[in-house]
């Protein structure tokens, strides 16, 4: 019987030590199956901000943007988002100006992507990019940079292409509204 015992205890030390095991391994196997950027992602609140104007035909649109000043904030930009204010949005500047080449992968709100030249001048619009996508969204214009704003509110501002933004980044620093 003591023998008998002792297995039952030596059994119950196997299952308690899988279940420990199975425990502790647990979030190694959900982050293997999470995208490889969800695991890295620098929350926006630390990323530059900036005012800028975009001047239309009708109005003057003012817009507060996180700006992606860095290869890993660039390779970033709006990724995981769930929503994007009116009013806000993301810049990628580039310097000097080059062609641009964005995509949608793991971003899961659909983005207006402004091309803007180097005179502040917008080349090229992609309106409501799609969400998760991979194709590659680009324009054979070297631009200055590169501004995403929620999907369709270009349209909804009456932005197009020829419009101006007003920047320190464009030679042109909007006098306005600063918010933080």
């Amino acid at each position: 019987m003591k023998h008998r015992l002792l297995q039952s205890a030596s059994g119950r030390n196997r299952h308690a030590r899988s279940v420990l095991l199975a425990l502790l391994l647990a979030p190694l196997a959900l982050a293997a199956t999470m995208p490889a950027r969800a695991m890295d992602v620098e929350k926006l609140e630390t990323f530059p901000r900036t005012n800028l104007q975009i001047r239309t035909r009708d109005s003057a649109e003012w817009f507060n943007a996180w700006v992606a000043d860095t290869p890993a904030r660039e390779q970033q930009g709006l990724m995981f988002l769930h929503w994007l204010a009116p009013d806000q949005g993301m810049l990628f500047p580039q310097d000097p100006p080059r062609v641009m080449s964005m995509w949608m992968k793991n971003t899961l709100i659909p983005l207006d992507m402004l091309f803007i030249d180097a005179r502040g001048r917008i080349v090229y619009i992609k309106a409501d990019a799609t969400p998760q996508s991979e194709a590659i969204i680009t324009d054979p214009t070297p631009v200055r940079a590169v501004l995403e704003l929620a999907g369709g509110e270009a349209a909804r501002r009456n932005i197009r292409v020829g419009d101006t933004v007003r920047h320190a980044l464009f030679g042109s620093a909007p006098a306005g509204p600063v918010r933080q």
